[in-house]
């Protein structure tokens, strides 16, 4: 895989659960971590006393976050929407040349910000909140 240009991870949000998804706003910086914890089974007879991990145990979670420029009042007030009520939606990922992120994301933070003479800016982090699916591109 070579290099891509950041500004083509794009995050996508079906707000009304009705399997269209649209783009949410113009991201300038994207994160998506993923993340799997470990279950630690080492006891006294583990050989050497190395650490022994038991597998396909660990809980797995995604976080993703980003910043930027809401694309429209509507993609603002969904957002929005979502977080004061504490709503799970589906969210997907698009990571070019690598595959397709999909799944329920909860918004957990949600932050605003504008200087005087510039724009209104927000960023805006999510927690998956279900299994997620990947699909190769």
């Amino acid at each position: 895989m070579g290099a891509q240009r950041g500004r083509d991870l794009l995050l996508k949000l079906d707000a009304a659960q009705s399997g269209s998804f649209l783009s949410v706003a113009g991201l300038r910086a994207r994160r998506i971590a993923l993340s799997a914890g470990t279950v630690d089974v080492t006891t006294a007879d583990s050989p050497g006393r190395w650490r022994e991990l038991l597998e396909g145990a660990a809980s797995r979670s995604a976080s993703l976050s980003g910043s930027g420029l809401f694309r429209d009042a509507a993609s603002d007030a969904a957002v929005r929407q979502l977080f004061f009520d504490g709503s799970i939606r589906p969210w997907q990922v698009v990571i070019p040349d690598f595959g397709q992120l999909d799944g329920l994301f909860q918004v957990t933070a949600l932050e605003y910000a504008g200087r005087h003479d510039g724009e209104m800016t927000f960023e805006l982090a999510l927690e998956s909140a279900g299994a997620l699916s990947f699909t190769a591109i």
